[in-house]
């Protein structure tokens, strides 16, 4: 059922700009009618924009009184505010500034209401880079994992390495960005942002393998967090043993694993993007309760 203004009964959205080292990120936040019980930061996976996460975001205002803030990372989605081709963004950017300002702002804008965040793919692993996850009493991160192109089973890994060839790599350069649509990936991305992701999926220990060169050292006391880890049994972007290869993250954090079988949902297939789709709203429950 919709209110007056197209907005599902039991929640409003109210849009906010969010500033991250430079940049202003396009965000939203969903309210329940009611006081909150708990404030949730979304941070998404690569190349997924904040409006695939609403129907979640709505679900979860009004079925569990939560807030929810959705957003774009910089020079990405609504957070796009000149042509992409000059943009100077990195998924290093995306991860350590970009996340850690949305977290702030929410932190700020519910000083007294607990905190939780929620990190799909890339929003799962640089958690330890945020200032304020101190603060944070629950974090839950689903198909997050430090994942090498030797980890997808073989149905996917040729389609991985085609990805990060250099042909792929020569038309980002030309291009000054990735045309998503034209390789399969569905959104278009800046440069850094693919230059970094296929740097770390070619590189043993992802991200990881820059700390001390181009990344500082994240602060693994920050996350003491209860930390639920959802790893997804047909995800064959991030499989279930990468999720756990990426425990090592947060070793002060209380931690749970879970596993989302297809079968024990009645669905034939789930993967790695679409369990925040719509049409598998029957997951929902898992992922938070």
């Amino acid at each position: 059922m919709l209110d007056a203004s197209g907005q599902p009964l039991g929640t409003r959205a109210e849009e906010l700009d969010i500033r991250s080292d430079g940049a202003i990120l396009r965000g939203t936040l969903f309210r329940p009618t009611g006081r909150p019980r708990a404030a949730i930061v979304l941070h998404g996976a690569t190349g997924a924009p904040a409006g695939f996460y609403r129907a979640f975001a709505e679900w979860a205002a009004v079925e569990r009184d939560l807030a929810v803030m959705t957003y774009d990372y910089r020079d990405f989605g609504a957070s796009l505010r000149r042509p992409m081709r000059g943009s100077r963004a990195t998924l290093a950017d995306w991860g350590r500034h970009d996340q850690a300002a949305a977290l702030a702002h929410l932190a700020a804008m519910f000083p007294d209401t607990a905190l939780w965040v929620l990190g799909h793919s890339v929003g799962g692993l640089w958690l330890g880079w945020h200032k304020g996850m101190e603060r944070v009493a629950r974090a839950i991160t689903i198909g997050a994992g430090l994942t090498h192109v030797s980890d997808h089973p073989w149905r996917y890994q040729w389609k991985a390495r085609v990805f990060w060839s250099p042909p792929v790599r020569a038309l980002a350069r030309v291009s000054g960005f990735l045309p998503g649509r034209m390789v399969g990936l569905g959104a278009d991305l800046p440069r850094g942002v693919y230059e970094d992701w296929r740097r770390w999926c070619i590189t043993r220990g992802w991200h990881l393998s820059d700390v001390g060169r181009t990344l500082p050292l994240p602060d693994a006391t920050r996350v003491t967090a209860r930390l639920r880890m959802i790893a997804v049994a047909d995800d064959d972007l991030v499989p279930p043993q990468a999720v756990w290869r990426a425990r090592a993250l947060y070793p002060e954090a209380v931690k749970e694993q879970k596993v989302l079988r297809p079968a024990d949902f009645g669905l034939s297939t789930i993967g790695h993007i679409p369990p925040f789709a719509r049409r598998n709203k029957v997951l929902w429950h898992a992922i938070l309760d």
